[in-house]
């Protein structure tokens, strides 16, 4: 049986992010302006036929897999990159404190996107946010570093957008963030997980060393119509 984190954005668009979803049976995807990731049932060319017919609007899409697949010919691939899945498996310390950590909201949103096109943790656009659970450390009014919610496949539920300000790296930002979002999502029963590039090495000890697990390593296809 195919494991729910081996297709994550269809599940997470049947499941914990329905309500945000369009399209039909065979092809969903999220709005425009909140997510480019879109989902089909199982990979086949009809699948992908009927999705690239569903999808009402010009964008770049991304589509995840569990392995390397053949794109149909109507597609343009833009981009390929390979992906660590890591699974939270680590526990929350008992004197782990969120102070400083603070709540974003849609007056963040500027600052958020800026962050995000500095340091590039994956796409981040207007209505990103609308994933949920943003929370960000400031310097005086300045957003340094942030993390939130994004794909929620229940009951997984995925951490994204982590980001520093190059300026303030070594600082445990990071850290302080994931398991912030981690310690949320296990309250809410759910299990976190995330998404890594395979060479991001830096990244990966990070994550390592706060107790998640490499699960697989995904295939991430950014798409064109």
């Amino acid at each position: 049986m195919e494991h729910v984190l081996d297709n994550p954005a269809w599940n997470a668009l049947n499941t914990g992010n329905r309500l945000l979803a369009g399209g039909n049976d065979i092809a969903k995807y999220f709005p425009k302006e909140i997510s480019p990731f879109v989902g089909i049932p199982e990979v086949s060319a009809e699948n992908f036929n009927t999705l690239y017919g569903t999808i009402p609007f010009e964008s770049y899409f991304i589509f995840i897999a569990p392995h390397d697949i053949v794109i149909p010919e109507q597609w343009t691939i833009v981009n390929y990159l390979k992906c660590l899945q890591m699974v939270f498996e680590g526990e929350i310390p008992a004197d782990f404190s969120d102070k400083g950590l603070l709540p974003l909201t849609e007056q963040h949103v500027p600052q958020m996107i800026e962050l995000t096109q500095l340091t590039n943790p994956g796409p981040f656009i207007e209505r990103t946010i609308e994933f949920g659970h943003y929370h960000g450390i400031f310097d005086g009014d300045k957003l340094v570093a942030m993390a939130g919610q994004r794909l929620n496949p229940t009951p997984y539920a995925e951490i994204s957008a982590v980001c520093t300000h190059p300026d303030y790296l070594g600082r445990g930002y990071a850290g302080k963030l994931l398991l912030n979002q981690a310690k949320r999502i296990k309250a809410a029963s759910g299990i976190p997980f995330l998404h890594v590039k395979s060479e991001n090495e830096r990244a990966i000890k990070v994550y390592e060393k706060l107790g998640f697990v490499t699960r697989k390593e995904m295939s991430f296809y950014v798409l064109k119509k």
